[in-house]
């Protein structure tokens, strides 16, 4: 954990899938999903919480769908087969929650202008309509290119210049890691984000260590990782969802009037009361069939060993399920 003037970094933590109330994924313990729970019960009355990802999905934000103590903004690719299968820009939150979980769906191959332009231009907008006492970012590195599983074209630095758009803003953050499954460009994309919130610039070239041939061939902090994967992603179409996003803000009365009040003591045992509902509302999902899927994609990076047991090729198989 690192800590420089009112910004904290934990590279590891939320690294994988969970929900509030059950596992969903790899992992099961989600520093990100806790510390955003401790800091709503115990410190601020209004948390933001933006997740940068290509295969995060949309799992992340499901623990705060039902209140509005938490902005949850998701960047993630979206096809409504990709894992979980949620994540669609109409899905908002609901009951106190609703419209404040935004999903920002992107397609396959983004590249650096496009993605960093629509993320200060959305996260502009919602810091104004909401102003979050405190913001928890999720770095997930599975966004980057060359990623294992992920299918965007984002190099080290644009990712870096999403930190630094949000640090710019004064407001207290917590950095937190995330998926990434390419992991020497993992360990590169987070030293560098380490760097931007110490106020440290980095050198290029990587300095001897015992791990240095792990980075081999280049041995660089930023080596080329843009242009792989054709862009799917339209002006049109990611001005739709800049749009779409914009308009779901204004349905905000401004930030929750909590300034008046006593933070409740037991968020966590408020929002506990409403599993029932919370399952009842999933139960209808599967219903209307969003996340009935009888065949999802998959890729065949998803089950690895290391780094060098599979490139990555062949794209995906149909796996039943």
């Amino acid at each position: 954990m690192k800590r420089s003037k009112g910004y904290t970094m934990g590279e590891g933590g939320t690294f994988s899938k969970r929900e509030r109330h059950r596992m969903t994924g790899q992992i099961d313990v989600s520093s990100g999903t806790i510390g955003k729970r401790d800091v709503v019960e115990e410190y601020k009355p209004r948390v933001s919480y933006y997740m940068s990802k290509e295969a995060g999905d949309f799992h992340y934000g499901e623990a705060f769908y039902m209140t509005d103590r938490v902005m949850t903004v998701s960047f993630h690719k979206y096809n409504g087969d990709f894992f979980p299968g949620t994540g669609a820009i109409d899905e908002t939150g609901s009951d106190m929650g609703k419209h404040h979980t935004i999903n920002v769906p992107l397609k396959d191959g983004i590249n650096d202008h496009e993605y960093v332009g629509l993320f200060k231009s959305v996260i502009d907008h919602v810091i104004k309509a909401f102003r979050p006492s405190v913001i928890v970012m999720q770095c997930g590195a599975d966004s980057l290119g060359l990623d294992r599983l992920g299918l965007f074209n984002l190099s080290i630095s644009a990712h870096g210049s999403c930190v630094r758009a949000i640090k710019k803003y004064n407001i207290p953050l917590i950095v937190v890691g995330g998926g990434g499954y390419t992991v020497k460009n993992v360990a590169r994309c987070w030293t560098y984000e380490t760097g931007l919130l110490c106020g440290v610039e980095l050198p290029n070239k990587l300095p001897s260590n015992i791990y240095r041939e792990s980075f081999a061939p280049d041995y660089s902090l930023h080596p080329e990782l843009s242009g792989k994967v054709a862009n799917e992603n339209t002006k049109q179409y990611l001005e739709a969802v800049r749009t779409n996003v914009i308009e779901q803000l204004r349905y905000l009365k401004g930030a929750p009037s909590v300034q008046m009040q006593e933070i409740p003591p037991d968020i966590q045992g408020f929002l506990d009361d409403h599993n029932d509902y919370y399952d009842d509302l999933e139960s209808d999902t599967n219903k209307e069939g969003k996340m009935d899927r009888t065949i999802r994609r998959a890729n065949y990076a998803e089950y690895y060993e290391d780094d060098f047991d599979n490139d990555g090729e062949g794209g995906g198989i149909e796996l039943e399920v």
